[in-house]
């Protein structure tokens, strides 16, 4: 019999991983969509601009109304949305629509990210949070690392828009299991009051928070360097590599490989060194691999197989950095975890999307551009992380005094 932990990573990572499955499925489609809807690149990538920012801004509606109303009601009711999101995809005549769906299905799919966040919260603090979130993105893992691959056999099969019929499907079953197997988290007594003064106050909190700021970013740029990549990848390596769709999804697999491995061991890490420590150390090494490859990329080393290796090394990197940050800005806002997630999530996202279309009109359809957009998301996030280590001290230092 399954323990109540196993249980809750194992409910929670299949909920969660719905969002997911809407980018990693639909990757390896984006050129035949942007064939068969008459559009352009740029138009195709829109569809995960728009899906991500979307995402973003759809967080501060269910973290609030998480809080208010319990955790499994808006949880229910965005995944809803995501199924009459994915349905609309399925059946899009034309780049336009097939964008706006995109957006409805993101409105709904922010809910399967930011409140098991707060679930996670809920139970636990601390590395046991950090366990748990380790395990959660663990079960997400088999997203990025086998959606892909079916995706490009529904493709040779059924074509594109199957793709979005098995999400509904795949949404649906995250409903029933959200509502035979999640218990309810927060109780009636600790939920707040319908209060815009209280949720303005909470979000200036957490605005006027530079440790808070600082490790979402931390984690925000580092996620933005992994959507620039979602963006671009399908173009450089099917377009400049001539990789058919199947073996994109391979090395699109051996990239998330990397993430969700390192995603294990931060939480052992973290008891071992301490969580700062592991976050420092990390986006120091993300830093170091993608600038060491836009500097081989920049002076014309065009190698499939070194680019694939030092993605790996960065991701290896993000996944030691993702999860820990996450709980790093959780742990001093317990009382608005709801809030703090979704503002978090917000931000983050927010950043990503911002930055992979302010990428786009570079993209070229060679590595070069999604390297040196790669390169500048780990400058942002080792910028991030000094800012943080910064405010952190000067905060250990008021206390002492």
């Amino acid at each position: 019999m399954l323990s109540p932990f196993l249980r809750s990573a194992i409910v929670l990572g299949l909920v969660s991983a719905t969002g997911p499955l809407a980018i990693d499925m639909f990757l390896p489609s984006l050129p035949t969509i942007a064939e068969n809807l008459g559009g352009t690149i740029a138009g195709a990538q829109l569809t995960i601009t728009a899906y991500f920012i979307a995402f973003g801004l759809a967080q501060m509606i269910y973290g609030p109304m998480a809080d208010v109303v319990g955790r499994k009601p808006p949880l229910i009711a965005g995944l809803t949305l995501f199924v009459l999101g994915s349905i609309g995809c399925a059946l899009a005549p034309d780049m336009n629509w097939l964008v706006a769906a995109r957006v409805v299905q993101a409105l709904g799919g922010a809910a399967a990210m930011v409140i098991p966040r707060a679930i996670i919260r809920d139970m636990h603090t601390g590395t046991q949070a950090t366990r748990l979130m380790a395990l959660v993105m663990l079960i997400i893992s088999v997203s990025p690392m086998l959606a892909p691959l079916a995706g490009s056999g529904i493709i040779a099969i059924a074509g594109w828009r199957t793709i979005f019929a098995i999400l509904a499907v795949a949404a649906g079953a995250s409903i029933l299991i959200t509502l035979t197997l999640q218990p309810e988290t927060l109780k009636p007594e600790h939920r707040a009051p319908v209060r815009l003064s209280a949720l303005m106050a909470g979000i200036r909190t957490l605005l006027r928070d530079p440790v808070f700021m600082g490790l979402t970013f931390v984690g925000g740029f580092g996620m933005a360097s992994f959507f620039v990549f979602l963006a671009s990848a399908s173009f450089v390596y099917t377009g400049h590599y001539g990789l058919t769709p199947t073996g994109f999804s391979l090395a699109f697999a051996a990239n998330a490989a990397g993430f969700f491995t390192a995603t294990q061991l931060a939480a052992n890490l973290g008891d071992r060194f301490g969580a700062e420590r592991v976050v420092t150390w990390a986006v120091s090494g993300f830093l170091l691999v993608t600038l060491a490859l836009l500097v081989l990329v920049w002076f014309g080393v065009d190698s499939f197989a070194l680019l694939v290796a030092m993605l790996i090394c960065a991701n290896f990197c993000l996944g030691l950095v993702i999860p820990t940050a996450m709980v790093m800005a959780l742990d001093d806002h317990g009382d608005i975890a709801g809030l703090a997630s979704s503002l978090g999530g917000m931000l983050q996202m927010l950043a990503g999307g911002i930055m992979t279309m302010l990428a786009g009109p570079f993209f070229d359809g060679t590595p070069l551009p999604m390297v040196a957009a790669i390169a500048l998301a780990a400058v942002l996030s080792f910028t991030a992380m000094r800012a943080t280590g910064a405010a952190r001290n000067r905060r250990r230092l008021a206390v002492a005094v």
